[in-house]
């Protein structure tokens, strides 16, 4: 076991299902199952989300619902435990602290660096607060600024970024598209062949 590596997990597609769509199919708005998988562009994805959640008079309490229902992915706690026993693992997502906290209860609190919804007193999301710019790809190159090796894996574009500048990178259950156009990366279903993988190059 090496203690200058840190693996680094994308959460939404990876540990737990995508928030998003499960609140689309809870709120019967289809539009809002569109992800990172489809939008490259975070921004551009969540002021568009914020549109038709305002539209649709929803705000924090309805998605914080949704979440408390959501379990994680079939094996993602049993993945995570055999991970953090032999190296450190940061989950680096692009979602909410205001989403992801219930669901870090069922992982075991793990370590995760997300980002900041700014919701009004009446419970409308008015808007959102990025921890830094291109937040995987910055947590990556800090960690490696102060001596660490990083693993990465995930799922969607914005994990990309990440994959590409650490020692070793895999993507897991990713669209047909990415693995076509990424072929360089291997790509995993199951999280007993992501284990083995990170462990190879640990």
């Amino acid at each position: 076991m090496s203690a200058m590596n840190i693996v680094c997990l994308d959460l939404e597609g990876v540990l737990v299902p995508e928030i998003w769509i499960a609140f689309a199919k809870e709120s019967g708005i289809p539009e809002l199952k569109r992800t990172t998988r489809d939008e490259p562009d975070y921004d551009k994805l969540m002021k568009w989300r914020l549109g038709i959640l305002k539209e649709h008079g929803l705000g924090l309490k309805e998605i914080q619902e949704t979440i408390a229902k959501i379990d994680p992915m079939p094996g993602a706690k049993e993945f995570l435990d055999a991970l953090r026993e032999v190296t450190q693992v940061i989950i680096i997502s692009d979602t909410f602290t205001q989403f992801a906290a219930p669901l870090m209860k069922k992982l075991g609190y793990p370590t995760i660096f997300c980002n900041t919804l700014e919701v009004a007193e009446s419970g409308e999301i008015t808007g959102f607060k990025m921890r830094c710019e291109q937040s995987k790809l910055s947590t990556v190159k800090a960690l490696q600024s102060v001596g660490f090796e990083t693993i990465a894996s995930g799922d969607s574009f914005n994990d990309l970024g990440m994959i590409k500048a650490s020692k070793a990178g895999f993507l897991f259950r990713s669209t047909e598209q990415i693995k076509k156009d990424f072929p360089e990366y291997p790509a995993f279903e199951e999280y007993d062949e992501l284990l083995a993988a990170i462990k190879a190059v640990l």
